[in-house]
């Protein structure tokens, strides 16, 4: 078995992984990009050295990432997905035959070249007849694009890279411009052991703008702390109750998300309440 390890370090903490072989190492307009087969988890896909998904656990977090926000909405038809360009959150997306626009806009054209490549079974999420892909500034684009979605996903990187943009108070108001009426945000929203300000702040932004905010935490052993958050905002009603049942052929399909997930998501521990006071 390989010796070689790759380790992840933010913020005072760090991920360590055993890996076999480096599969893609490349550098974009914006951000180095690095793929390897590691030895337990299947493949590992980082951005600027900052773990971004690994086979073994990537459904925890595509699938709460979709899932939260769609069934705090009652009738989702049209969907924005900004970032995301390994494809899993739209992969999730595609298992919802109601949904009639699928589109994403990534700013990183090569991130879906590279996903598409290596990750054919997380990126397989492109295929889907329904979506259209921007190569774009998301910040740009909601911008540009009053009242046209239900429901937008912000699968975005750290704030310290590309995705800087999309932790203002701006894009958020421009992202609720950018709903048709009863619309609902999900956004990455971060750990709060190790980025509380950065969660608290999303969150402060966003009940200035939202009548209903939930931050929803999701396990995944990859990330640093193992858990990471979404900021579920909208005006259409409680972020926190499922608006709609799981219909059976799609909780066959699940691996995480449930009805009782959805509500256990925003029942947060007392030290990250104390963080929206």
């Amino acid at each position: 078995m390989s010796d070689f390890w790759v380790t992840e370090a933010m913020n005072g903490f760090g991920m360590t992984v055993q890996v076999e072989a480096e599969l893609c190492r490349r550098q974009s307009k914006f951000q180095k990009i690095e793929l390897y087969q590691t030895a337990k988890l299947g493949r590992l896909l980082l951005l600027d050295g900052i773990i971004q998904l690994t086979d073994f656990d990537e459904f925890a977090y595509h699938e709460m990432m979709a899932n939260l926000p769609l069934f705090a909405h009652e009738n989702p038809r049209r969907v924005l997905v900004i970032g995301g360009g390994d494809g899993g959150v739209l992969r999730e997306l595609g298992r919802h035959p109601g949904l009639e626009v699928m589109d994403i806009c990534e700013i990183d054209e090569e991130v879906i070249q590279v996903a598409r490549e290596f990750l054919p079974e997380i990126s397989c999420g492109f295929d889907d007849p329904r979506v259209k892909i921007h190569i774009a500034d998301g910040s740009e684009f909601v911008r540009n694009h009053p009242e046209e979605y239900d429901v937008i996903i912000v699968d975005s990187t750290d704030p310290g890279g590309p995705g800087a943009p999309l932790f203002g108070e701006e894009f958020y108001r421009n992202m609720k411009r950018a709903l048709r009426p009863g619309g609902v945000i999900a956004t990455q929203a971060e750990s709060p052991y190790l980025l509380p300000e950065i969660v608290a702040r999303l969150h402060a932004v966003s009940r200035r703008i939202f009548s209903s905010v939930g931050y929803g935490a999701i396990m995944v052993p990859t990330y640093p702390t193992g858990m990471i958050g979404a900021c579920v905002a909208s005006d259409g009603g409680d972020v926190r109750i499922p608006k709609r049942e799981v219909p059976p052929e799609l909780a066959a399909q699940l691996r995480y998300y449930t009805s009782d997930v959805h509500r256990a998501a925003f029942a947060n521990p007392a030290f990250v309440n104390r963080l929206f006071a």
